[in-house]
């Protein structure tokens, strides 16, 4: 039952996606673009995104049990940290590039479009790339930490 909700939430999130243009780079780069041709449509979209969040998440946090049965995994940290930051830079500088964010790069890589598949793999090779870099760099501190 968890993977068959998992696939029509997932499902019903893509098709938002699309309806709703994200999907676009052209409609994200409008957004994005403050000083020109500023559209604003996608901030309803957000804004939409937000207040079904805060609904789900208001709800969430008097359960102690998901409404399949398991356990409730809320997150708790609240910490604002240089990992944070710079992961924020990140993604921002890449959404505003690219057009695409994960999600609908994936939807749209999906409904065929060719950019969003070289953003797929693109976005894939820099997870690979962090996640060795990330382990070099916990070897390196485990290393100096018992020298």
């Amino acid at each position: 039952m968890n993977r068959i909700s998992e696939f029509a939430i997932g499902l019903l999130f893509g098709w938002g996606l699309l309806i709703s243009g994200m999907t676009d780079p052209g409609k994200v780069i409008g957004f994005l673009d403050l000083a020109g041709t500023w559209d604003p449509s996608l901030a309803f979209v957000m804004g939409g995104g937000i207040l079904v969040g805060l609904m789900g998440f208001t709800v969430a946090k008097k359960r102690t049990r998901s409404i399949l049965g398991s356990a409730m995994h809320l997150p708790t940290s609240r910490d604002i940290d240089r990992r944070l930051v710079l992961g924020s830079l990140t993604f921002g500088a890449g959404w505003g590039l690219a057009g695409f964010c994960p999600g609908p790069g994936i939807v749209a890589m999906g409904a065929g479009e060719s950019k969003a598949a070289l953003f797929v793999v693109a976005m894939i090779a820099g997870m690979l790339v962090f996640e060795v870099l990330d382990r070099w760099a916990k070897a390196q501190a485990t290393r100096g930490a018992g020298a």
